[in-house]
């Protein structure tokens, strides 16, 4: 039997470019839209809206403090200082990027989880288990994604000899490392883009997030072993060629060695650091980026030590992970420019943003402070239908969100959390998304028969995120 070799997922319209067409579109409506701010010195509130019919607007070329639409992006990548964003938060995911780049390119991880799938192999719940639970903290942790597709080609042989449905390998992978993503308390390309946005600190409501990770990874873990039980093949109908060949082409663990091990504790060890510096010692994102690139260089000399990559293949490795993370970084910028075309996110200035908001805040008017929330997740989850890069949804939406938030009483930590869960959860079932394609491609399994599969897990975890949302803002989240 034949390892399919992971297909390139297929690729929609450019983040950028949506971006770009916003930006103009902004530019565009500015000019005859009046602008507005809320009154100085008082809370933000629909009541203390002015509108300042004269505010500047934007033109195509600005000069000086002028706005202009070819401005846009130099705008937003010069926006902000090194503790918020753009700038920290631009240079927190390049660091990360390239830090993370190395500690993949030394196999270490690699190798773990290859450990783990041979020693349950012989035993499908915990071998099930172990991965979803390895490639939810994956999800969480440094937001695992399109790396699961080629793990998803090394497990089909094994799920095929022991008689597992194949969709149980994505499901212990691609899915799980989407539930991580959705309910993580330190994703750098979700988490602390959209916290960097709406101006709160880095990691903060870890706890909350911490515990709700927990549960939404026993659910789908119990959901993936009692789906596999169900529908795996008995023994003697998996005893064909085929699964002889597969056999034969089931992953072999290459043996863990001392700088594995090292790397891999590098790794466990970094992130409780972290989590203690944030919570003790209010680390913020220049320390944030200090501990993943120490992290890095600690992977790096492991790897030179034990002669498995060069000085110089790792300090490549480090500017492709960099390079890599470009986009993000231009999509975070291009975000903050478009929002300088609006007038900027001070509520106590001018700016056509103010006037959105007010006029969103006006057709919620009344709600309940619950129901706003619950409105957020919504909305957040149909938006990702479109846009459904994590990094890119924040830097579209948290602006806007931030804001409504402030007026609807809803706190900016619960406008987050209902971005990441309707950000992160919708990605197991939107057909737009390309990882989601690819993964259940190399499995050879159709959108319609995923979806048939996992429908009532997605909403399972959609009410249950709707739960979590509301528990929030009972609890007054912040």
């Amino acid at each position: 039997m034949t390892t399919t070799a992971p297909a390139s997922p297929p690729k929609g319209v450019d983040t950028l470019l949506v971006l770009l067409a916003l930006a103009a579109l902004a530019a565009l409506v500015v000019p005859w839209i009046p602008a507005g701010l809320f009154e100085p010195g008082a809370p933000v509130a629909l009541e203390r809206f002015l509108w300042v019919p004269d505010a500047p607007t934007s033109t195509l070329f600005g000069t000086g403090d002028g706005r202009g639409f070819l401005n846009f992006l130099f705008e937003g990548l010069t926006s902000g200082n090194r503790n918020g964003a753009a700038v920290g938060v631009i240079a927190l995911v390049l660091i990360v990027g390239g830090s993370f780049a190395v500690v993949n390119a030394t196999g270490a991880v690699d190798r773990g989880l290859m450990a783990l799938v041979a020693r349950t192999g012989d035993r499908p719940a915990w071998l099930l288990s172990g991965l979803f639970l390895a490639f939810s903290l994956g999800g969480a942790v440094f937001g695992m994604g399109e790396e699961t597709i080629a793990f998803i080609v090394l497990l089909l042989p094994l799920v095929d000899r022991l008689g597992l449905p194949r969709e149980s390998a994505v499901m212990a992978t691609y899915l799980a490392s989407q539930v991580g993503f959705a309910t993580s308390w330190m994703n750098p390309f979700s988490v602390l883009v959209a916290q960097g946005i709406a101006g709160l600190p880095p990691l903060s409501g870890a706890p909350f997030r911490v515990v709700m990770w927990a549960v939404f990874t026993a659910v789908g873990m119990a959901f993936t072993v009692m789906y596999a039980k169900r529908h795996r093949r008995a023994p003697h109908a998996a005893a064909t060629a085929d699964a002889a060949d597969a056999a034969d082409a089931a992953p072999v663990a290459t043996p863990m060695n001392w700088a594995d091990r090292a790397i891999l504790l590098g790794l466990l060890g970094t992130v409780v650091w972290i989590v203690w510096g944030v919570t003790e010692r209010q680390y913020y994102l220049p320390e944030l980026s200090a501990q993943f690139f120490g992290l890095g260089l600690f992977a790096a000399l492991v790897a030179w030590l034990d002669r498995r990559l060069s000085a110089n293949r790792l300090a490549e490795t480090f500017t492709e992970g960099v390079r890599q993370l470009v986009p993000v970084a231009l999509v975070i910028a291009a975000a903050k420019g478009m929002l300088w075309l609006l007038g900027g996110s001070d509520p106590h200035q001018p700016s056509v943003l103010n006037t959105l908001l007010y006029g969103m805040g006006l057709a919620l008017d009344g709600w309940p402070t619950w129901a706003a929330a619950q409105g957020m997740l919504l909305f957040q989850s149909i938006f990702n239908f479109f846009v459904t890069s994590g990094s890119a949804q924040a830097a579209i939406t948290m602006p806007l969100m931030a804001g409504l938030g402030d007026l609807l009483q809803v706190s900016r930590q619960v406008s987050v959390l209902a971005f990441q869960l309707g950000d992160g959860l919708t990605n197991l079932v939107v057909p737009t998304s390309a990882v989601l394609m690819g993964a259940i491609g190399v499995a050879g399994i159709g959108w319609g028969q995923w979806l048939r599969m996992v429908w009532k897990l997605v909403l399972v975890f959609m009410l249950m995120a709707s739960a979590a949302v509301a528990l929030a803002v009972a609890i007054g989240y912040v």
